[in-house]
């Protein structure tokens, strides 16, 4: 009976002595969380403005037929460089040739009779000195006169019109450039003032258009007036196939006003395009440099958490994680640039973020080993 009140006492004191260990972990504290930081530094990054753009040849003519007839020839391939004074088309010669002829002829007409009734009338003035003829054929002669110089003045603006549909009837290049696709053909019939022929552009230099928001508008006035060399990077494009085109560009100049509805302004960019890779009507991003003044803080973007649209930066302080807000700017990268909530010197967490939270103890690098669990 003995032996079993001693065995009882035993396993009760086993029991508590487990109890009591269990307590005891339970209350121990938790290890502290293994982190990687980096040390918060300032920088001068570089980065870009995006703004989407479009290609913009900087003269763009159409070709319109400003006389009727038939396309008697095309002097040029489809899609060719084009010379200014170059022949372009040919519009049928032969009636507006003859026109011309003949309305010089007219002219020679009129001014051979306006001679003679100069003569005449100067005769019957002597006569009339002389008492010899009557006013009223001194009248006739004056208005036949007036008659004669009115025919002259009438053939030679004939002349003059018929000289210019002569010139209308062929067409040149009004400026070096690019022809596009003919949109008529050889022995089409075209009306004045109706038929479309043709588009010449320029293309280079060539433009981008592109539109700031007002608020913009100082920082591109005094872009604007910044001296730039040729190989200055302020303003270079990104094209569709996300290559960055070769030559920078320079602000040719900004609209005379902003968009009421949209509260815009738009801008036009000129660069050089010697192997004509920008062609009008393309779209591209242009990308405006932005270097700061001063230095900045600049950090991982992994260190970064956002909370209901705010953003935070876990600091360690005394081997403690400390939740910082922070106002984020733009992105470089891999960073990105932190306006407010940091000091340069300061260690923030880089990797392990995702085991904190604001108090957590942290252990910088691999976590230390407990010598009694050797």
């Amino acid at each position: 009976m003995n032996n079993k009140i001693q065995q009882s006492i035993y396993g009760f004191l086993i029991l508590l002595f487990i109890a009591s260990c269990g307590g005891a972990n339970q209350n121990a504290m938790p290890p502290a969380a293994s982190v990687v930081t980096d040390t918060v530094e300032l920088k001068d990054p570089v980065y870009y403005d995006v703004y989407p753009g479009n290609v913009v040849a900087l003269n763009n003519v159409d070709l319109n037929c400003e006389v009727s007839g038939f396309i008697t020839e095309i002097y040029f391939q489809d899609g060719q460089q084009v010379q200014k004074g170059q022949k372009l088309y040919e519009i049928e010669q032969s009636k507006y040739q003859a026109a011309y002829s003949s309305a010089d002829a007219a002219l020679k007409i009129a001014q051979a009779n306006l001679e003679k009734t100069r003569k005449d009338s100067e005769r019957y003035k002597q006569l009339g000195e002389k008492g010899m003829t009557t006013q009223q054929r001194l009248e006739y002669s004056e208005a036949d006169l007036e008659t004669a110089q009115s025919q002259v003045v009438a053939a030679k603006a004939n002349l003059t019109r018929a000289q210019i549909d002569l010139q209308h009837a062929t067409i040149y290049a009004p400026f070096d450039g690019t022809i596009g696709i003919s949109l008529v053909k050889k022995g089409a019939f075209v009306t004045a003032g109706q038929t479309k022929l043709n588009t010449v552009s320029s293309n280079n230099p060539i433009a981008i258009d592109f539109v700031i928001n007002e608020k913009e508008i100082p920082h591109f006035t005094e872009l604007e007036g910044r001296k730039l060399s040729k190989t200055d990077s302020l303003f270079t494009i990104a094209l569709s196939d996300k290559s960055i085109y070769p030559y920078p560009g320079k602000i040719l100049f900004l609209d005379r006003a902003v968009d009421m509805q949209t509260g815009t302004l738009k801008i036009r960019l000129e660069f050089p395009n010697p192997k004509r890779a920008l062609k009008d009507g393309m779209s591209c991003n242009v990308r405006v440099e932005n270097k700061h003044a001063n230095k900045v803080i600049v950090v991982p973007n992994k260190a970064i958490t956002e909370q209901m649209g705010e953003y935070f930066v876990y600091v360690v302080e005394q081997d403690t994680a400390r939740q910082h807000k922070v106002k984020i700017g733009k992105v470089v990268g891999k960073n990105i640039v932190i306006q407010e909530g940091l000091t340069p010197g300061e260690q923030i967490v880089i990797e392990g973020i995702q085991k904190l939270r604001d108090g957590v103890a942290v252990q910088v690098g691999a976590p230390k080993t407990d010598a009694s669990k050797k």
